[in-house]
């Protein structure tokens, strides 16, 4: 952050005082400090079972290889605390640097919630209500009169998306301003009334920056390092927007086709503006989903509200609530969020009442992250989705990886077919195959007085079928893994 700041002084007066003070902020936290090499000096931490690191790490590594993204780091909260950050392959590939934890990436779209958490906190303050139209704050838009802030921050607006494309393209290699982007995006007819329809568009996040600057008086970047970054001791915050990250952060790739990696080229100054401006270390976006599931920063009623997913005037379930999706897995609240911008890709899942959350921040636009994520807090949180006949045949699974088989388990017939050279070829042909990347049962009915059972089991390279009979009394008459491809 400290070197994006000194380029906006260089440029305006104003700014020295602002993001001077916020510089001063930053520098007094006590998370991380500032090594002064332009490294963010965040630490490690490792305080995970063995056995779930190595799970985690066999994730990481699995869909990195299977996306081709030179390197992913990532960070876990466990039991509401950050509990494992770890980075696998090459920050930079030319010359060649490992990826470590303290490295920053751009976090994209994640950038939304933060955006979304000021709006929260100028509410809190009594200085604007999410049922004011947005035209009291920008003048000048498409019915700005009937446009609600909370419609922007939930993308049920109709204001159409200046930047759905996933590359750039060569007018915003150019600087722009927000202003500029409201004028030629946010003054067009509007793409459906608001509140009927749900359509992500990166343009609702512009006004809600400028909402922000005009409501506090402040630069977006000041206003959430005051309220936001300095309270949770974010240090490693870095406006991305204003200037590239540094030679000791990651370096962005592309990829045309199939072809070799490539550096990404930068967008111009002003075109990530609240929607997509922040980067950080896994770290520091891990002590903010801390604040989520803790509910430690914002007031309750802000959070009740964040996390709320806003449904259209129809009655429909638009499962997004404010800067953050919505949704519940296995009974649980689940807050996950992407993001992308030129050369990385990010994940943030969150499930607050599991105490747990995943970062997963890349370098490279192959996507992967969402994926990443999900397996790793799958890892995290064990096998408790699952029933306890699924938990039993995955551990029948793991088991025959490693020639191991408990024969009381098993029907005379089944217990017949598991000859000691069944057993081999189980072992020697899946045990090269590691950890599952997915296990998940696609069907089950009842069939000739037993339960039938069928499994996906995912790799990064291929996938297999794997089915059983159960009878009433829990024996198990078949367990078959065949090849899907």
């Amino acid at each position: 952050m400290q070197n994006s700041i000194a380029t906006v002084w260089s440029r305006r007066v104003f700014r020295l005082v602002c993001f001077g003070a916020f510089l001063l902020i930053l520098t007094t936290g006590a998370r991380a400090q500032t090594d002064g090499s332009g490294g963010t000096g965040a630490m490690s931490v490792d305080a995970l079972p063995s056995a779930v690191t190595t799970r985690i790490d066999g994730v990481a590594r699995a869909v990195m290889a299977e996306r081709g993204f030179p390197s992913v780091s990532i960070a876990v909260v466990k039991d509401g605390k950050l509990a494992y950050t770890h980075a696998y392959g090459m920050a930079e590939i030319d010359p060649a640097l490992p990826a470590t934890p303290e490295m920053r990436y751009s976090i994209g779209s994640i950038s939304k919630q933060f955006t979304a958490a000021a709006i929260l906190i100028l509410r809190e303050e009594d200085k604007l209500r999410l049922s004011d139209p947005v035209g009291k704050y920008v003048p000048g838009l498409t019915d700005g009169d009937k446009v609600t802030i909370r419609e922007i921050l939930s993308h049920t607006s109709g204001y159409q998306d200046y930047w759905p494309e996933d590359y750039l393209m060569t007018p915003m290699e150019q600087p722009t301003t927000a202003q500029a982007i409201l004028d030629r995006w946010a003054k067009k007819p509007l793409d459906f009334p608001p509140g009927t329809q749900w359509q992500y568009s990166n343009t609702n996040y512009v006004i809600a920056g400028r909402i922000v600057e005009t409501v506090s008086g402040e630069p977006l970047m000041q206003f959430l390092g005051q309220h936001i970054f300095h309270p949770l001791g974010m240090r490693s915050v870095w406006d991305s927007d204003e200037a590239r990250l540094t030679s000791t952060d990651a370096t962005p790739y592309v990829r045309a086709a199939l072809g070799p990696l490539r550096v990404a080229p930068k967008e111009g100054r002003g075109w990530m503006f609240a929607a997509g401006e922040l980067a950080m270390t896994p770290h520091d976006l891990a002590i903010w989903d801390e604040s989520l599931i803790h509910r430690s920063l914002l007031r309750p009623e802000s959070y009740q509200q964040m996390f709320t997913a806003v449904r259209l005037k129809n009655g429909k379930d638009t499962g997004y609530g404010l800067g953050i999706e919505v949704s519940h897995r296995d009974g649980h609240l689940a807050l996950e969020h992407s993001g992308e911008v030129t050369g990385f890709v990010s994940d943030n899942l969150v499930l607050p009442d599991q105490g747990t959350a995943v970062v997963a921040l890349t370098n490279h636009m192959a996507g992967g992250a969402a994926e990443v994520a999900r397996l790793v807090a799958a890892a995290v949180n064990g096998e408790t989705s699952l029933t306890p006949a699924q938990q039993q045949t995955l551990a029948i699974y793991r088991g025959l990886q490693h020639g191991q088989l408990d024969r009381s388990l098993l029907a005379p017939n089944l217990n017949d077919y598991f000859s000691a050279q069944t057993i081999r070829d189980f072992a020697t042909s899946l045990a090269p195959l590691g950890e599952p990347l997915r296990f998940r049962q696609t069907n089950q009915e009842l069939r000739g007085g037993m339960t039938f059972r069928s499994f996906l089991i995912e790799y990064p390279t291929r996938k297999l079928s794997l089915t059983t009979y159960t009878y009433p009394d829990g024996k198990l008459e078949q367990f078959l893994v065949d090849p899907l491809q």
